[in-house]
């Protein structure tokens, strides 16, 4: 994450967005980075047939969009608010100067967007080679990882998005959470997902 005193020095403005408005849709010109101040953010796309695939989910300290903009290619995804969301952002050439002037801060994001690409590797190689309950069970534990969790980690998304992540339908994580829960990889209480 930047520093927001940072991104402010180099003109970032604040920007309010409610729960399920739109960011910026897939196809647009990638002119801003975009950092999560308060609230969530999803990226997203559909399928043909019109089913949902979650790119990614961002939560406050966490930036979406770098891609595009280090690319200069349109965004692949569609960003929308979850919640009520406060993000901060930053002109596309303003970020460039704040990365020249700041090399520790371009060493961070290249560190935030390797991890990303893991990310993305393990979903597809969960999506080709495994079934539901491995795809779901390296899901959860990845976002434990990526919080620094000890144990207990509660999973704080919906079923849903867990099912949207791997490429699932809901009804299949439903009935493998149920299963991993009996193998005793993680616990069920009070409807939450615990790790």
């Amino acid at each position: 994450m930047i520093e927001p005193q940072l991104l402010e020095q180099y003109g970032a403005v604040h920007r309010q967005y409610a729960r399920g408005e739109m960011i910026v849709q897939q196809g647009a010109e990638a002119v801003f980075y975009y950092q999560v101040l308060e609230g969530a953010v999803k990226m997203n796309n559909y399928t043909e047939d019109g089913q949902e695939i979650i790119q990614g989910i961002f939560k406050a300290g966490e930036s979406f969009g770098e891609p595009a903009i280090f690319g200069d290619f349109p965004f692949p995804a569609n960003a929308e608010s979850i919640a009520d969301s406060v993000l901060i952002c930053l002109e596309k050439q303003r970020l460039f100067q704040l990365l020249a002037d700041h090399p520790q801060v371009s060493l961070s994001l290249l560190n935030i967007l390797s991890r990303r690409l893991r990310f993305k590797a393990i979903l597809a190689r969960e999506m080709k080679g495994y079934e539901a309950e491995h795809r779901i069970l390296t899901l959860l534990q990845y976002l434990k990882d990526k919080a620094g969790s000890q144990d207990p980690f509660v999973v704080d998304i919906p079923r849903q998005t867990i099912a949207d992540l791997p490429g699932l339908r809901v009804e299949t994580v439903i009935r493998a959470i149920k299963s991993l829960e009996k193998q005793g990889a993680l616990k069920i209480e009070q409807r939450k997902i615990m790790l």
